[in-house]
């Protein structure tokens, strides 16, 4: 099995490092990918009004939801394929990628026409207000329209980290992001095309960047066997990606309706809030990144791992990774509680909607640093295999604590999008205190179980 010098062997050498040159590639692309509803929002708020901006806000939040779901459904293969090339099998590889090519292009057919027909109810149900609804409705529809394009993307993306590669899809994505800038400007900016051009913009951008992806892996020289024949579903692997990938893709979904339930709640509250909120979440998509990237990082090391049976380094892997996160998270904190107000300048010269978006984001920011542990864990569990408990969490955490919390706070008297903001710490709390739990029954299980396997 052949490997280039742009995969990176888990299984093998110093943990941190290989974690690291792993984790700053995948950093990046997530980086870039935020920026694309980032520049959205940046220009329109530019150029637009605070109606534009709840427009861009609200449509992007839903839009993401879609995004996460495929994640999370590719996830699935990412993993499987970590498996293989960890026990040396590139042909078993090879059909794991033409089975997921084959379903994932099922799944956006359907996602689109259903997207398509419903996005008008699904808006309504967010609560959107009236005067940003009809901006609101043509970004969603635009971008829905583009659903195979940001699966072929993340087919490409999931099956290059799977073995090790990290660097191409940051290529990948920054040429989608350079793409989309120029359009934003040109489409918004000089052609006043508001949310439209900027949904257009982003569309565009992503199907430029699998054009030019589909080409470069053409000449790469991968370290997994794969043919056109393989283009088929093997029921067996199939079934092994579903039992990672629909976990892992229910949870993301419940966790994402949970913030569309948080998202109509400050719709409710006014214009003004919708709009700061809508800010704040593009900030925030940002201090995400650095736990999002370890997650996928820590998923692909313990996959590889587990695959060589080496459970010991997958764990030591996710120490590492905690111990990396938390120290990045701690100063993304820091930032978000001081500087709020001036990061929010970024997406919108309207001062009130500053204030707004500062506000949430005071009550928000804690979490970023107590967000890279779970992620941590939930990039363990997922690297074995074992999505159960991330689903449980998930959803358990999104319609038990999540909701309700946020609810509650926004009915305070005199409430603040800070009190709303800190339903999301509040949240994080819980799911550490059940992957605490989990952890300890594993080790506990390990420990009954390696008496008879001496």
């Amino acid at each position: 099995m052949s490997k280039t010098k742009e995969e990176i062997s888990f299984t093998q050498g110093p943990i941190v490092s290989a974690l690291i040159r792993f984790m700053l590639p995948v950093l990046g692309a997530l980086a870039l990918q935020a920026a694309y509803g980032a520049v959205d929002l940046i220009v329109v708020g530019q150029f637009g009004n605070s109606s534009s901006i709840s427009a861009v806000g609200t449509g992007s939040t839903f839009l993401h939801m879609l995004t996460v779901v495929i994640t999370g459904l590719s996830m699935g293969g990412t993993i499987v394929i970590g498996q293989y090339i960890g026990r040396k099998k590139p042909k078993e590889a090879g059909d794991v990628v033409g089975t997921i090519i084959i379903f994932l292009a099922v799944v956006g057919v359907l996602l689109t026409i259903i997207l398509e027909i419903f996005a008008a109810d699904i808006l309504r149900l967010l609560k959107v207000p009236d005067a940003a609804f009809d901006q609101a409705l043509s970004y969603t529809r635009i971008c829905v329209g583009g659903t195979l394009v940001v699966i072929a993307y993340n087919v490409i993306s999931g099956i290059l980290r799977g073995i090790g590669n990290a660097k191409l899809p940051l290529i990948f994505v920054g040429i989608a992001s350079v793409v989309n800038v120029i359009g934003d400007l040109l489409l918004v900016g000089v052609f006043k095309m508001d949310a439209t051009g900027a949904a257009l913009a982003t569309v565009f951008a992503q199907l430029v960047s699998v054009i030019i992806s589909l080409f470069v892996l053409r000449k790469q020289k991968l370290p997994i066997s794969f043919s056109k024949s393989q283009i088929k579903v093997d029921r067996g692997i199939l079934k092994q990606v579903l039992s990672i990938g629909i976990p892992t893709a229910l949870q993301d979904l419940m966790i994402q309706i949970s913030f569309l339930v948080i998202n109509a709640v400050i719709n409710d509250m006014g214009l003004d809030q919708a709009a700061g909120y809508g800010v704040a979440q593009k900030i925030i998509s940002f201090i995400m990144l650095i736990p999002s990237a370890i997650m996928q990082s820590v998923a692909a090391f313990v996959a590889q791992n587990i695959g060589a049976g080496n459970k010991a380094r997958a764990k030591k892997g996710m120490k590492t990774a905690i111990a990396f996160g938390c120290s990045f998270g701690a100063v993304i904190a820091c930032v978000g509680i001081f500087f709020g107000d001036i990061l929010s300048m970024i997406f919108s010269t309207d001062s009130v909607v500053i204030k707004q978006s500062a506000s949430y984001l005071r009550g928000f920011s804690i979490e970023s640093v107590t967000t890279c542990i779970l992620f941590s864990w939930i990039g363990y569990f997922n690297g074995q295999g074992k999505s159960l408990p991330v689903m449980i969490q998930g959803i358990s955490s999104a319609f038990f604590v999540r909701i309700p919390v946020s609810i509650l706070m926004s009915q305070i008297t005199n409430t603040t999008l800070f009190y709303v903001g800190t339903a999301v710490p509040i949240t994080t709390a819980y799911g550490l205190s059940f992957f605490i739990i989990c952890f300890l029954l594993e080790k506990r299980k390990e420990k009954r179980q390696s008496p008879l396997l001496e």
